[in-house]
């Protein structure tokens, strides 16, 4: 079995696309998912499968627009790669702390994209890197760094350009995610 964590894209954010947790678990449960669990409240769901990644990713999406009457984009991760995601920033730790000292907020980002965007759709994005605002993409991962906050950041703005279905995590949802994905293989 694989274990797998689905982050959902916009939900439960600024009173939209309202999901009780609860609900998100039992309707995984529902679809045959074992040892699901729920994280924060912004649509973490980890949980075990022996289905591939795109199918599966397909049906969650299907049956969370059916169960709750909007559309959501599900991105999906193994538990190894979210630990290969950890293992794997692209930044030092000299970068993120001055990023740290000057935004005073969170300032490590992970966009994670259902698929790897291409060379032209990166080389769009490139003209919004700036001294705030950083970006290096491995694989299907974009990892962000803020020296101001994301919400005044026009690289944030401006990763639909990838045209990759995507959603964002902090760095530490990210690190909390890979830690309880690790424990269930235990």
């Amino acid at each position: 079995m694989t274990i797998y964590a689905a982050l959902l894209r916009g939900i439960n954010v600024g009173g939209k696309n309202r999901i009780l947790m609860s609900d998100l678990k039992s309707l995984f449960e529902h679809m045959g998912l074992s040892e699901v669990q729920t994280y924060i409240q912004s649509g973490n769901v980890l949980f075990k499968s022996e289905e591939e990644e795109e199918p599966l990713r397909e049906k969650i999406e299907g049956e969370i627009e059916k169960a709750f009457g909007f559309s959501v984009a599900v991105v999906l991760r193994t538990a190894a790669e979210l630990e290969e995601i950890c293992r794997s920033c692209p930044f030092s730790n000299e970068e993120i702390s001055e990023a740290e000292a000057s935004s005073q907020v969170e300032c490590l980002y992970v966009s994670l994209l259902i698929h790897a965007p291409s060379k032209e759709k990166v080389e769009r994005l490139d003209v919004y890197k700036n001294e705030s605002d950083e970006f290096r993409i491995i694989g299907r991962d974009v990892f962000l760094l803020f020296h101001n906050s994301i919400r005044n950041s026009k690289l944030a703005n401006k990763l639909h350009i990838l045209d990759a279905p995507a959603t964002v995590r902090n760095w530490k949802t990210i690190n909390k995610l890979s830690l309880l994905a690790k424990a269930m293989g235990v």
